[in-house]
């Protein structure tokens, strides 16, 4: 990039990653945060920019949230892309497996709960089973780094502490993406101006636009394409 900007200023814009958060309140509509949940997770085997990377459940909704997702995740099919009827496909290659198992193994290393997945599946290919992580705290690697993976990463918070969980989806050196689900539409308006990211999903997740602006803030990169 330098040698080809010695010559003459170019104007780029650049998109590097993130560690998308995605923060669920106690009055949002369950059974579409469970579903959206788990598309901002495991869509595309995880291998998506804008993958929500770290997931924010309010205390009173965290546990059966986690028990409702840990019920889909289970039924979710795993094999061949080109089959429609898949829900899983492998990673893209063998490197970045072996890197998913250990990112995995280092969470329950450092004390987040293994409650499914974490393991490569027995079958030819580079398959990792959907894996879900809970009792994630802040200063664990698995809370501050992405996966690139289908590894969803589960933090809870304190009912009502909006101003405490905004404080901590934004302690991050990364802002591409975000998201929140609430039927409060002032709870939300509030959440997204405050959140760092380029991008802040309302109630869905991975909705982009080719025409609406997209870019991250801080370690995210910079400039909107």
């Amino acid at each position: 990039m330098k040698s080809c900007a010695v010559s003459n200023l170019k104007k780029v814009s650049l998109e590097l990653g993130g560690k998308s958060p995605l923060i669920i309140f106690n009055d949002c509509e369950l059974d579409k945060a469970v579903r959206m949940g788990m598309g901002a997770v495991f869509f595309n085997k995880g291998e998506n920019c804008i993958a929500a990377g770290r997931l924010f459940v309010e205390e009173s909704i965290h546990d059966e949230f986690v028990r409702r997702v840990v019920e889909e995740t289970k039924k979710m099919k795993i094999g061949d892309p080109l089959d429609r009827s898949t829900d899983h496909g492998p990673q893209n290659h063998k490197a970045h497996l072996l890197k998913l198992l250990e990112y995995c193994e280092l969470g329950v290393k450092e004390g987040a709960t293994l409650v499914h997945g974490g393991r490569q599946v027995c079958r030819p290919g580079f398959f990792m089973e959907p894996t879900i992580l809970t009792d994630v705290e802040d200063h664990m690697y698995v809370a501050q780094e992405e996966s690139f993976g289908p590894v969803m990463v589960i933090s809870k918070f304190k009912d009502g502490d909006v101003d405490g969980v905004l404080e901590r989806a934004n302690r991050t050196e990364y802002g591409l993406a975000s998201g929140v689900f609430t039927k409060d539409i002032g709870k939300a308006l509030y959440v997204s101006d405050n959140l760092e990211a380029g991008t802040v999903f309302i109630n869905t997740y991975n909705k982009t636009d080719v025409a609406a602006p997209f870019g991250g803030f801080k370690q995210s990169g910079f400039g909107k394409d």
